[in-house]
């Protein structure tokens, strides 16, 4: 028996590293799993099914036939979005998790950044959440269950250098997430995020990375250590958690703060440019939070 038997998922971006790790675990645990893949580039051309039909093979071969369904549409069209969680429905005759993995890069400094560049990773990423998690609610309102786990990013989270358009759909798939949990806990429908650090064909393209810092990522952030805890967040054991942002590094699990007010002050006569720069600045800029990267918020080595 299984935490996930009776359940469907559908899976983006399942054609490999988290996706694939995802989509594997997933029915390890007795899910019947979409596994949606457009085969495309790190960059988001080309389509080719391939990917997501040797998944749903590797499936098949371990769990038998009939666990695994492929799906090559593309998450940035709504209409493929629609027929992404139709597939789950015709057939398995229900959905009850959605992981939207699906993702493409468009690295570039921002004063060099093109429309097109901000477009299609938005499209992807956000857009792309927001399109499949739409196209399931109607199901999961209607039999009042359902979980969403969406993959966030530490370059929205905490920021990361020429990833502007990266991070700011990754921020904003965080705002969605809890949005989503917030509207719609009255039908025990709920709603989580995870910033994942894995090794991965995206992660392949950071710059500054030598080959030996890229072999030992690869061997303590694995893509099967993020799958366990989407895993979890699908299963009825995690029937109260909604709203939240964890993170997954190694051997590490993490629950991400968010934004509250960390020090206010106020002034009964009202505040100008100068009493601003005399007293207001002063008193709150030792609690500005400093332009760090992901390396320098994880200092230590990943368990």
């Amino acid at each position: 028996m299984g935490m996930l038997d009776g359940k469907v998922a559908v899976v983006t971006g399942a054609g490999g590293g988290i996706g694939r790790a995802t989509a594997l675990e997933l029915a390890a645990n007795g899910a019947q799993v979409i596994v949606n893949d457009i085969g495309g580039t790190v960059t988001g051309e080309g389509r080719d099914a391939g990917p997501a039909e040797r998944v749903v093979a590797e499936i098949t071969q371990k769990h038998g036939a009939g666990r695994a369904v492929a799906n090559a549409g593309s998450v940035a069209s709504w209409d493929d979005a629609q027929r992404i969680v139709q597939d789950a429905i015709d057939n398995f005759g229900r959905i009850d998790i959605v992981v939207n993995n699906a993702g493409i890069l468009r690295d570039r400094m921002f004063h060099y950044m093109s429309i097109e560049e901000w477009d299609a990773v938005m499209k992807v990423h956000l857009y792309g959440a927001f399109y499949v998690s739409r196209a399931a609610v109607p199901h999961f309102r209607k039999q009042e269950s359902g979980a969403y786990i969406h993959i966030t990013s530490t370059s929205g989270l905490i920021g990361s250098v020429g990833q502007t358009n990266y991070g700011a759909a990754k921020l904003g798939i965080a705002g969605l997430s809890r949005n989503i949990a917030m509207d719609m806990q009255r039908y025990n429908i709920r709603s989580n995020c995870i910033g994942p650090h894995a090794f991965s064909r995206m992660i392949e393209t950071v710059p500054g990375q030598t080959e030996e810092q890229m072999k030992a990522r690869a061997e303590k952030t694995r893509p099967d250590h993020i799958a366990k805890l989407i895993s979890f967040l699908g299963t009825d054991a995690a029937s109260k958690v909604s709203g939240q942002i964890f993170g997954v590094r190694g051997n590490e699990i993490y629950l991400y703060n968010q934004p509250r007010p960390i020090r206010i002050m106020a002034r009964t006569d009202g505040w100008t440019s100068e009493n601003l720069a005399e007293h207001w600045l002063p008193a709150v800029q030792k609690a500005f939070t400093p332009l760090e990267r992901t390396r320098d918020v994880y200092a230590w080595d990943p368990v």
